[in-house]
């Protein structure tokens, strides 16, 4: 057994695939300025606060600049 094993991956990449497009869906095509919202409302279980953050660390990585 690893010591990493035991361990929670987070989420996908799928997930966040799928996340983001529902955040758009959601936030009338602003899946970013959406997923900021949502973490700033609170409120969140440890898993939906750890998939925003991932979709937020996603569409800033592939933002252009």
């Amino acid at each position: 057994m690893s010591l990493f094993s035991w361990l929670p991956t987070g989420p996908s990449e799928a997930d966040v695939r799928s996340e983001v497009w529902k955040l758009g869906v959601r936030h009338l095509g602003e899946p970013l300025d959406g997923a900021l919202a949502e973490l700033k409302a609170g409120d969140l279980s440890a898993e939906r606060a750890q998939l925003l953050h991932a979709c937020v660390r996603q569409m800033k990585k592939s933002r252009p600049t």
